[in-house]
């Protein structure tokens, strides 16, 4: 009985759904560290001329 209800979760669409969250983070995250990285690099260009 145990074995038919851990095959019954592994094969769920919820297992599926992790490998698709991450896959959307990977394809997404170099774009968002670009983008910080951009800022702060803007924002310390811009602090340096006030002074």
């Amino acid at each position: 009985m145990n074995a038919v209800l851990i095959f019954v979760v592994q094969n769920s669409e919820s297992y599926d759904s992790g490998y698709d969250i991450g896959y959307a983070i990977g394809q997404n995250l170099p774009y968002v560290i670009i983008l910080i990285f951009a800022f702060f690099i803007f924002r310390y260009f811009k602090n340096k001329s006030k002074k």
